[in-house]
């Protein structure tokens, strides 16, 4: 399985609205529940109007899409993580899920990962 780096950092947020948000803008992840609404963006794109704010996150994704019969994707990458402390924030979209690590924590991961047998490519 190839993992893809996102070479660029990321912020996670709460937001009281999303009129600021920039759908024009390359990375946005929306969660919107009954009780917040939630964001994943590049730091260079996180809205003024944030309700809270947690930068100093990198990330990677699965490469190609993703068929929904597949189990256990996700939970095999969290679970080697969490192996060796590493944290994680895990968004999944319609096609791929994608894991979120503190900076600090994102080349361990990628040498635990790689040890594991997956591979590594960065995006464009």
């Amino acid at each position: 399985m190839i993992l893809e780096k996102l070479d660029y950092d990321l912020t996670v947020c709460k937001l009281s609205d999303t009129s600021t948000i920039d759908l024009t803008k390359e990375f946005y992840f929306i969660g919107k529940t009954d009780e917040e609404i939630s964001l994943v963006c590049k730091t260079e794109n996180t809205p003024d109007n944030t309700a809270a704010r947690n930068d100093g996150w990198k990330g990677f994704r699965i490469e190609g899409e993703l068929d929904f019969s597949l189990i256990g994707i996700l939970s095999k990458l969290s679970a080697l993580l969490a192996d060796n402390n590493i944290g994680i924030f895990a968004v999944s979209t319609y096609n791929t899920d994608y894991i979120l690590l503190r900076k600090e924590n994102f080349e361990k991961a990628v040498s635990v990962l790689t040890q594991a047998g997956y591979e590594f490519c960065t995006n464009n």
